[in-house]
This record gives structure tokens, C-alpha cells and sequence, in this order.
């Protein structure tokens, strides 16, 4: 017998990207009547952890770029609200597995689900080396999502 889900934490890096996996975790959350719980993770590279540079443009631009973000995963899951899933919407800036982690174990989450990719240079500037380290120490189940990559467009879709 599978075990009652009853949290569920879809973690969330790059929103147009994640879609796909937040609606695996809603449409979990609606069967189970589990809560979800939708995570942002940004690794901030202007905090103490990161570059540290005094670039003020870069910094607005970063600000901006954390509003955005926000505005985007509050639309998909008042869209989820609507079809019944009870969802809290968390953003977060900081060590991505530091975060992930704390958060799983303060909300009792029994089930993380995130996208499966490869963490390419810049995935590890913006949120630093986290698939691998999540994988090792995580303290709950898993489920990766796998998203196919898109098709390259052809002359029918100018």
C-alpha cells in the first residue's frame, strides 16, 4: 500500500520550464488532497555566498527579474486553486539545496517533485549544483520529471 501524501513540494527554477512539473504536483496534491507547496529557488550571485560584484544595474535587473518570477507562479497556481489543489507559493533566494531541504523538513514534505535536466554553466551560476546534492541527502521521495526537449521549429510554424 503507498503511503498517504499528505505535502508535496514542487520545486521550481526557471517557471516557464517548470510548468510541467508544477502540474504533476498539483494534480498529485488533488488526488491525494495533499497541500503543495510551489518553491522557488533563486541563487542570489550578489549575496555573500556569490560574486559579490557591485554591479547596480545587474542588481535591478535581478530584483525585477524576483517580481517576475513571483507574478508567474502565483498566475499558474491561482489557475491550479480553480481546478481544487490547495497551494501555497514560496520564493526563496539562497543555497538551492540548503533551502530545499529546510524547507521539506519544516513543512513535513513527503513527496518533492522537480524537473529532470542536465545543470548546464549557467544554471550553475544562477542556482548553483543542486540536482546532485538533493539526490544524496534527500529525506523524503522523489519524482523527476522528465520534459521532452521541444522541436525545432520548422518552416510551417513561421
Amino acid at each position: 500500500m503507498m503511503q498517504k501524501l499528505k505535502n508535496i513540494l514542487v520545486v521550481s527554477r526557471m517557471v516557464k520550464y517548470d510548468a510541467k512539473a508544477i502540474q504533476i504536483g498539483a494534480s498529485l496534491a488533488r488526488r491525494y488532497d495533499a497541500k503543495l507547496t510551489i518553491m522557488h529557488v533563486i541563487h542570489d550571485p550578489f549575496g555573500i555566498e556569490g560574486w559579490n560584484l557591485p554591479v547596480p544595474n545587474l542588481e535591478r535587473d535581478y530584483q525585477k527579474l524576483l517580481r517576475k518570477t513571483r507574478e508567474q507562479l502565483d498566475k499558474i497556481a491561482e489557475k491550479e486553486r480553480k481546478a481544487g489543489a490547495t497551494i501555497e507559493v514560496m520564493l526563496k533566494e539562497g543555497k538551492a539545496t540548503r533551502e530545499i531541504i529546510k524547507t521539506i523538513k519544516e513543512k513535513k514534505i513527503d513527496l518533492l517533485v522537480m524537473l529532470a535536466h542536465e545543470e548546464g554553466h549557467i544554471e550553475h551560476f544562477l542556482f548553483g549544483r543542486s540536482n546532485h546534492e538533493l539526490i544524496r541527502q534527500m529525506p523524503c521521495s522523489i519524482m523527476l520529471v522528465k520534459k521532452e526537449p521541444a522541436a525545432a521549429p520548422g518552416p510551417w510554424d513561421a
